[in-house]
């Protein structure tokens, strides 16, 4: 199918920038019309990918490297990709696993992969040490006229 509408956003990885790239992917996805639920998800499932690039992807810099989002529409998909070019994951299956964190000093540490599985169609992670991280997230819509959209797991 072919892309409807796309979306790129670049900004430094600073902490209050994870809001800009919410709202902007939540602005891009109410296109498809979703129900205000799924919206949220979305939302905190971007908000999780973005975190991640921001506090794992670029740790010990004085200057911030960059994220990319990506979002873009083919049909009732939405998939968004979260890109940075730092640190990498030595092991994403590890790093997938709920509560385990590289980073024990900051709260609500271990949980990002398993929000956004528990919020989007499919997750993937590609990642090697020092070479960056890519996650890529998928979410069929259906509109907030029809019946409500669930990840389908």
């Amino acid at each position: 199918m072919a892309r409807t509408n796309a979306m790129t956003l670049v900004f430094p990885a600073r902490s209050g920038n994870e809001a800009l790239a919410r709202v902007a992917v939540a602005a891009f996805a109410a296109a498809l019309d979703p129900t205000v639920e799924v919206l949220d998800e979305i939302k905190t499932a971007v908000s999780e990918a973005v975190t991640n690039a921001i506090i794992h992807g670029y740790p010990d810099r004085d200057e911030p490297g960059e994220v990319v989002v990506r979002a873009w529409i083919d049909g009732d998909v939405l998939t968004v990709v979260v890109e940075d070019q730092g640190a990498g994951i030595a092991d994403v299956a590890k790093a997938r696993e709920p509560l385990y964190t590289t980073r024990p000093d900051l709260e609500r540490s271990g949980m990002g992969f398993t929000i956004m599985e528990n919020f989007m169609d499919d997750v993937e992670v590609e990642s090697a040490p020092g070479r960056g991280t890519r996650v890529r997230m998928v979410r069929r819509i259906k509109s907030s006229a029809g019946a409500p959209s669930a990840p389908a797991h």
